[in-house]
């Protein structure tokens, strides 16, 4: 029987609990774990902006993300309202400019709702 797992992710991008939480999901899916999903919440949603800089010599948060979402078809959610109160935008607003990266997909709690039900496993780092 195939495992699954969904994470929620609640820390910004330079916690070393978000750098725990990228190694979990590599791991899992590289043990054949089926990853439901990624829900970011909180501060987490820092992780999904575009145009935050982070020095070169740093570890490079939104890269692992958007690598994982490539290489092993993660979906990575964002809740947008939780977003908005950080400053980012998801640019319907035909006046701001979104500064959500497009890798992840906005959303609502109840997303996290499904993702939670869909799984034999929730982690929230």
């Amino acid at each position: 029987m195939q495992q699954t797992l969904a994470l929620v992710v609640t820390t910004p991008p330079n916690s070393n609990l978000t750098t725990s939480a990228i190694n979990l999901i590599r791991a899992a899916a590289k043990s054949g774990v089926d990853i439901v999903g990624v829900f970011f919440y909180q501060d987490g949603v820092l992780n999904a902006a575009k145009n935050l800089s982070i020095p070169s010599d740093e570890y490079q948060t939104l890269t692992q993300w958007q690598t994982l979402n490539r290489e092993y078809a993660v979906p990575l959610y964002l809740c947008i309202t939780a977003a908005e109160k950080r400053g980012l935008s998801d640019g319907l607003d035909k006046n701001v400019a979104s500064s959500i990266d497009s890798t992840f997909t906005v959303s609502g709690l109840g997303e996290l709702v499904e993702l939670t039900s869909n799984a034999d496993r929730v982690v929230q780092l």
